[in-house]
């Protein structure tokens, strides 16, 4: 009986997988929709394939159904399937419902006082029950995001070599060298859809943590699943270790990464090489996210990879696109023209890979939707931890930049007096520095513009640009405040988190649903305009320029369904809806939703 039921879901399945059409071409049909709505009418829709039954079929039995973080529910399992599972005995014998065990765990973790302590909490309930860790992630998401992700998992990284519990994600290393091919095969799933991966040099502001960056792509990819519905067992973190330059880490016996400096140049290109393809061969349909590299070779990276493989760097392509999105949303706020964006005096403190990407964005953006004929310099004021960047022949060596030297101010003009002369309507930090944002720097910004975009957006707060508290009190409240780490509304200032979280969830269920074959620039513009028209206008005149991470998952599927159709648009989709079928509906059928599903165990 049990293998006709698993012959008849097989089939069902197989019916309800939605059809592949080649990809059309043509021009993006998402233009200039940020400020007007588009007067097309809806096409007519059918709903989408019927799902097939959600059940989960398993050939485990006794203490493996229990071990299995994938099918354990502890005191959730039902008296029958205890005596179907032959797990009775091995669970305690009373039943709660999945409402009082979510219950149950949202209390104890807010008994616990330090965040460390809830984010170590919540790590041992998905290492025992996926399912649960899930649901109570996505229901309580705004109070729970920044336990499971920034700032709390800085801290996570600092301790990880003492706290270290089971596996996550697969570790490469430098002595890993012409094994890797044979290395992706050892994990057990067959369609990864998402890697996140890093090599820990740059882990948040916090520097160089080698192998402790772990908890880095198991946190991101906690939000992909909460905020995208991307599946859980589709999602693969990865380190690659080439040692530390972090001495403190290297002379620590529990330190369990390799104890030697870090590999450069190109022995560290070729190991990359080598990984980018082993996992290529093994799932040549992943996304890989880059996280977290340093400078020059993340930008390098990028460069080299961004049209061979499909592939993004989230620290520079998703800090630009939520950058972008909140100074959109901030035209809205300021009761601005679009056209208005050309305008902005914009001062970027940050000329690392972020800075520059965030500025890189921006400028694209300007270049493609606004009609504007001006050069970068004309705009964008770049300083680093030495002041402004100018023309110099120091300065001109490093080509990532090089666009955004000034030549009307003196290289290494200090931040206070750029905002002096240039007057800035928009102040964004990535820094990693902070109180950079200093009293003098605000109250003179505030000076000249009704409304200042302030955005600190460093991780974690202790590396914040300015806190709320500060930018409210030294702006007179005027700000229009959006930073990387949360804070608290400051009576009428509202703090609007800038967090990459509304763009890659989201950019990854577009791609992974759609089957893009590439992720190009212009969908992190559509992903930007999708974020930035979330809010209502009066939530937007008052100054809250995001929509609130509770609604992440709704966040999510606007930004997918803008990525996708910029892929249709542009020929880069493998897989569209069938005629008729909204692609909004599509795009919601396939998001996975942590339930407990009827477990049916089938013959061995």
């Amino acid at each position: 009986h049990s293998e006709m039921l698993l012959s008849r879901l097989r089939s069902l399945a197989h019916a309800a997988r939605p059809l592949s059409l080649p990809s059309r071409g043509g021009a993006s049909l998402r233009r200039n929709r940020l400020f007007t709505a588009s007067s097309d009418q809806d096409p007519p829709t059918i709903p989408p394939p019927i799902k097939p039954p959600p059940v989960i079929l398993t050939r485990k039995r006794n203490l493996n159904i229990v071990y299995d973080p994938y099918t354990n529910r502890g005191t959730g399992f039902g008296y029958e399937e205890r005596e179907r599972l032959q797990i009775r005995g091995l669970v305690p014998p009373s039943q709660l419902s999945f409402e009082k065990q979510i219950a149950r765990i949202i209390s104890t973790v807010r008994a616990f006082e330090k965040d460390i302590e809830k984010h170590n909490f919540l790590s041992g309930l998905m290492d025992r029950n996926i399912v649960l860790f899930y649901r109570v992630l996505v229901d309580y998401f705004e109070e729970l995001a920044p336990i499971v992700y920034t700032p709390t998992v800085g801290q996570a990284c600092l301790e990880h070599h003492l706290f270290y519990r089971r596996l996550r994600g697969m570790w490469f290393s430098y002595e890993d060298r012409t094994f890797m091919d044979h290395m992706v095969y050892n994990w057990p799933e067959d369609d990864v859809q998402i890697i996140v991966v890093t090599d820990g040099s740059r882990i948040l502001g916090l520097g160089d943590l080698g192998a402790n960056g772990m908890m880095i792509p198991v946190g991101k990819l906690s939000l992909y699943v909460a905020g995208g519905g991307i599946a859980p067992q589709k999602c693969l973190p990865v380190v690659l270790d080439v040692g530390t330059n972090n001495v403190a880490l290297r002379n620590n016996p529990m330190y369990f990464g390799l104890k030697r400096e870090r590999v450069t140049g190109n022995d560290y290109y070729e190991f990359i090489e080598e990984w980018m393809q082993a996992v290529h061969n093994r799932w040549p349909h992943a996304l890989i996210q880059f996280e977290d590299f340093q400078n020059p070779y993340c930008n390098t990276l990028l460069d080299k990879y961004r049209k061979r493989y499909l592939c993004f760097n989230d620290d520079i392509q998703s800090t630009g696109c939520i950058a972008l999105a909140v100074i959109l949303a901030s035209l809205r706020a300021r009761n601005l023209p679009l056209s208005a964006l050309a305008t902005e005096r914009i001062v970027c403190v940050g000329a690392g890979s972020a800075g520059i990407g965030v500025c890189n964005m921006i400028d694209l953006y300007i270049e493609r939707h606004t009609n504007s004929k001006q050069a970068p310099q004309s705009q964008f004021y770049v300083c680093d931890e030495h002041g402004l960047l100018g023309k110099s022949p120091e300065r001109e060596k490093q080509a990532f930049h090089k666009k955004y030297l000034r030549e009307d101010l003196p290289d290494r003009t200090t931040l206070l007096n750029v905002v002096k002369t240039v007057k800035p309507t928009v102040l964004i930090g990535l820094s990693a520095t902070a109180g950079v944002f200093s009293k003098e720097v605000l109250q003179e910004m505030s000076k000249h513009v009704d409304r200042p975009v302030v955005m600190p957006l460093s991780n974690p707060a202790t590396c914040s640009e300015c806190t709320a508290e500060e930018a409210a009190e030294w702006t007179r409240g005027k700000a229009l405040f959006a930073s990387g780490s949360p804070f608290k509304d400051q009576g009428n200032m509202k703090a609007n988190q800038c967090n990459n979280v509304y763009n890659f969830p989201g950019l990854g269920l577009g791609v992974v649903r759609a089957k893009l074959t590439r992720v190009s620039e212009e969908m992190f513009l559509a992903g930007a305009e999708a974020i930035a028209r979330m809010q209502p206008e009066d939530e937007v005149r008052s100054g809250r320029l995001l929509p609130p991470l509770g609604k992440l998952r709704e966040v999510s599927l606007s930004v997918a369904e803008a990525v996708a159709q910029e892929g249709i648009d542009t020929g880069l989709a493998r897989q569209l809806p069938p005629q008729g079928v909204d692609l909004r509906e599509f795009l919601k059928w396939d998001m996975w939703d942590p339930q407990y599903l009827r477990i049916i165990p089938v013959n061995k």
